[in-house]
């Protein structure tokens, strides 16, 4: 799986376009469609994945609802469990913390886990948010613990990071 990062918006929040054979899937598209379109390119969009709907992540979502073939996968119409579509396989992992319906998507093929602002290098997103919740977010903090450490970890602004930089390095695994 290719994954293209997509900066978008003035909190710089990261959109992810992931391409398998001539098809992709869009992760938080927060703003700027059109340069989200550029980087999707000729590839046919299967589906729109949404970590959680704060604005900054779902700002150019409403070009993709325009297109009855793409699925939209979010916490309100998902389930914790495995999806696949098209070539792409992924599990739902509820996350709360940052948010009520912060869920979080991880591709085991490809060893990749795209968590939108539950997990920064070196940090967690802000639970002081509406729907925020910090007893929420530490359950969600040690239960992906139990996933590999070489999981590379997708996150809503800033670097890649993997779980195991994570519970070595961030605080907030300890």
């Amino acid at each position: 799986m290719k994954i293209e990062t997509v900066v978008t918006g003035t909190l710089e929040e990261n959109c992810y376009i992931l391409i398998k054979n001539n098809t992709c899937l869009v992760v938080d598209p927060g703003d700027d469609y059109q340069l989200i379109k550029e980087k999707i390119e000729d590839n046919k969009i299967l589906g729109v994945l949404i970590t959680h709907s704060h604005f900054d992540h779902i700002g150019a979502l409403r070009n993709f609802l325009t297109k009855r073939s793409i699925k939209i996968f979010k916490k309100s119409n998902t389930l914790e469990q495995e999806y696949s579509i098209g070539d792409f396989k992924f599990k739902c992992i509820y996350t709360p913390g940052h948010s009520a319906d912060s869920i979080s998507f991880y591709f085991e093929e490809d060893n990749a886990m795209f968590v939108g602002d539950f997990i920064f290098k070196g940090s967690i997103g802000r639970c002081d948010l509406p729907t925020g919740d910090t007893k929420a977010m530490q359950e969600s903090l040690d239960m992906i613990k139990n996933y590999p450490d070489d999981v590379k970890i997708y996150n809503g602004h800033g670097d890649v990071t993997t779980l195991g930089e994570e519970k070595k390095n961030n605080p907030y695994f300890q």
